[in-house]
Protein backbone atom coordinates (compact mmCIF):
# COMPACT_ATOMS: atom_id res chain seq x y z
CA UNK A 1 0.00 0.00 0.00
CA UNK A 2 0.95 3.55 -0.79
CA UNK A 3 0.35 6.86 0.40
CA UNK A 4 0.05 9.35 -2.35
CA UNK A 5 0.18 13.18 -1.30
CA UNK A 6 -0.36 15.85 -4.14
CA UNK A 7 -0.04 19.48 -3.45
CA UNK A 8 -2.03 21.15 -5.85
CA UNK A 9 -3.83 24.58 -7.09
CA UNK A 10 -6.94 25.44 -5.32
CA UNK A 11 -8.07 26.17 -8.88
CA UNK A 12 -7.27 22.29 -10.20
CA UNK A 13 -9.08 20.15 -7.06
CA UNK A 14 -12.85 19.91 -8.47
CA UNK A 15 -10.89 18.70 -11.93
CA UNK A 16 -8.94 15.93 -9.87
CA UNK A 17 -11.41 15.05 -7.78
CA UNK A 18 -14.13 14.38 -10.35
CA UNK A 19 -11.17 12.85 -12.16
CA UNK A 20 -10.11 10.48 -9.24
CA UNK A 21 -13.60 9.74 -8.42
CA UNK A 22 -14.28 8.36 -12.36
CA UNK A 23 -11.32 5.71 -11.54
CA UNK A 24 -12.66 4.39 -8.40
CA UNK A 25 -10.65 6.74 -6.10
CA UNK A 26 -13.94 7.94 -4.24
CA UNK A 27 -12.16 8.64 -0.68
CA UNK A 28 -8.95 10.71 0.45
CA UNK A 29 -8.48 13.82 2.61
CA UNK A 30 -7.60 16.91 1.83
CA UNK A 31 -6.91 20.16 3.81
CA UNK A 32 -5.83 23.91 2.18
CA UNK A 33 -2.39 24.71 2.97
CA UNK A 34 0.34 27.65 2.32
CA UNK A 35 3.85 27.34 1.46
CA UNK A 36 6.68 29.40 0.27
CA UNK A 37 8.19 28.72 -3.17
CA UNK A 38 9.99 30.48 -5.89
CA UNK A 39 6.46 31.26 -7.76
CA UNK A 40 4.93 34.36 -6.69
CA UNK A 41 0.96 35.18 -7.12
CA UNK A 42 -0.42 38.55 -7.25
CA UNK A 43 -3.61 38.99 -5.23
CA UNK A 44 -6.26 41.57 -5.91
CA UNK A 45 -7.70 43.87 -3.14
CA UNK A 46 -9.53 46.42 -3.54
CA UNK A 47 -8.36 47.29 -6.91
CA UNK A 48 -4.64 46.71 -6.50
CA UNK A 49 -2.79 43.60 -7.05
CA UNK A 50 -0.21 42.87 -4.16
CA UNK A 51 2.61 40.10 -4.95
CA UNK A 52 2.93 37.67 -1.94
CA UNK A 53 5.63 34.68 -1.74
CA UNK A 54 3.26 33.06 0.36
CA UNK A 55 1.27 30.00 -1.72
CA UNK A 56 -2.05 29.15 -1.47
CA UNK A 57 -2.90 25.01 -2.35
CA UNK A 58 -4.55 22.27 -1.64
CA UNK A 59 -2.96 18.90 0.10
CA UNK A 60 -4.72 15.88 -0.87
CA UNK A 61 -3.46 12.55 0.68
CA UNK A 62 -4.55 9.07 -0.33
CA UNK A 63 -3.75 5.80 0.35
CA UNK A 64 -4.29 2.92 -2.00
CA UNK A 65 -3.47 -0.12 -3.25
CA UNK A 66 -0.19 -1.26 -5.08
CA UNK A 67 -2.09 -1.86 -7.95
CA UNK A 68 -3.67 1.45 -8.13
CA UNK A 69 -0.59 3.64 -7.48
CA UNK A 70 0.22 4.37 -11.33
CA UNK A 71 -3.51 5.30 -12.18
CA UNK A 72 -3.78 7.14 -9.33
CA UNK A 73 -0.42 9.16 -10.13
CA UNK A 74 -1.16 9.86 -13.91
CA UNK A 75 -4.95 10.91 -13.01
CA UNK A 76 -3.27 13.92 -10.63
CA UNK A 77 -0.48 14.56 -12.83
CA UNK A 78 -2.89 14.97 -15.96
CA UNK A 79 -5.57 16.56 -14.31
CA UNK A 80 -3.80 18.83 -12.31
CA UNK A 81 -1.00 20.47 -14.70
CA UNK A 82 -1.59 23.49 -16.40
CA UNK A 83 1.59 23.71 -18.19
CA UNK A 84 2.74 26.60 -15.82
CA UNK A 85 5.54 27.07 -12.57
CA UNK A 86 3.45 26.21 -9.05
CA UNK A 87 1.21 22.68 -10.28
CA UNK A 88 2.62 21.33 -7.44
CA UNK A 89 4.46 18.33 -6.12
CA UNK A 90 3.62 14.85 -5.79
CA UNK A 91 4.92 12.48 -2.92
CA UNK A 92 4.58 8.73 -2.26
CA UNK A 93 5.23 6.85 0.51
CA UNK A 94 4.95 2.98 1.86
CA UNK A 95 2.03 2.36 4.44
CA UNK A 96 2.90 -0.55 6.84
CA UNK A 97 -0.84 -1.34 7.84
CA UNK A 98 -3.97 -0.22 7.88
CA UNK A 99 -6.79 -1.17 10.60
CA UNK A 100 -10.45 -0.37 9.83
CA UNK A 101 -11.39 0.48 13.36
CA UNK A 102 -15.55 -0.62 13.17
CA UNK A 103 -14.24 -4.42 12.60
CA UNK A 104 -10.77 -4.98 13.28
CA UNK A 105 -9.82 -5.60 9.59
CA UNK A 106 -6.38 -5.33 9.14
CA UNK A 107 -4.36 -4.83 5.56
CA UNK A 108 -4.89 -3.53 2.13
CA UNK A 109 -8.31 -4.80 2.29
CA UNK A 110 -9.59 -2.31 4.91
CA UNK A 111 -9.28 0.20 1.99
CA UNK A 112 -12.72 -0.24 0.43
CA UNK A 113 -16.03 -1.95 0.78
CA UNK A 114 -16.09 -5.31 -0.30
CA UNK A 115 -18.56 -6.16 -3.32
Amino acid sequence: MKRIEAIIRLTRYEAVRKALAEQDITFFSYWDVRGVGIATEGHLYRGTIYDTSIIERRLVSIVVRDENVEKTIETITKTARTGEIGDGRIFISDVEDTIRIRTGERGPETLYEKK
